[in-house]
């Protein structure tokens, strides 16, 4: 008795290759914009926290953490830096001075650069407790990061009117942030790279792609 092998003919082996490369196409497509999503994400905190410290000015004419009138213009609720209340006539030294100083990670709660995000909050421009110390205080980034801002410069000589920095950023991420925001260098231009959660970094990071920088963390900071 003579039995047939049965085999997929050469027109079914490639629908079934036709539907592999589909579906690997769709998952790497779907990646694709996963990550597109999420560098828009971590772009639009750099745009959102400029406009709080624009739309603060143009109503109180001071900066959110360094406003020595704070309780004035926020109530009683709206502490100022360095002291638990204080008023026009008995401003903390450095309060008002027109820079938000402190450094924009692990800032104490009597920094200004603390201050800054309660007194966003309260004057309704930003979401987010306004209760000092409470664990979700400090708004994330799309990565879990810490984010932070800062008169002071990050590192002397990057000139600007305050820093906005984002930590836990993928390398990857970092400079494709860059790419949509500025001139794609990490290390110059208005956005730049430094080493992850430092406050006083030694120097800014040149990202290059395909490298074991893709997947390692930095803080992306913005100048304005």
């Amino acid at each position: 008795m003579k039995y047939q092998q049965k085999g997929f003919t050469l027109v079914e082996i490639a629908i079934v290759l036709v539907i592999i490369g589909l579906l690997l196409g769709g998952v790497l497509k779907g990646q694709e914009l996963i990550n597109s999503a999420k560098v828009k994400n971590l772009a639009n905190d750099f745009r959102s926290i400029s406009a709080f410290v624009y739309a603060y000015q143009d109503k109180y004419r001071a900066l959110p953490g360094d406003d020595r009138a704070a309780t004035d213009h926020l109530g009683a609720t709206a502490a100022c830096a360095r002291v638990a209340a204080c008023t026009p006539a008995n401003p903390p030294a450095g309060l008002g001075d027109g820079r938000i100083n402190g450094v924009w990670i692990g800032a104490a709660q009597t920094d200004e650069s603390y201050m800054f995000w309660q007194h966003v909050r309260v004057a309704n421009l930003a979401t987010g407790t306004a209760t000092l110390g409470a664990a979700d205080y400090i708004p994330r980034n799309a990565e879990g990061g810490d984010i932070g801002i800062t008169g002071d410069p990050i590192i002397a000589g990057w000139n600007g009117s305050f820093y906005i920095c984002s930590s836990g950023i993928q390398g990857r991420y970092a400079r494709q942030i860059d790419i949509m925001m500025d001139d794609g260098n990490t290390q110059t231009g208005s956005i730049r790279v430094v080493a992850d959660r430092q406050a006083a970094p030694a120097q800014f990071e040149n990202i290059v792609a395909g490298t074991a920088q893709d997947s390692q963390l930095f803080s992306v900071c913005f100048a304005s």
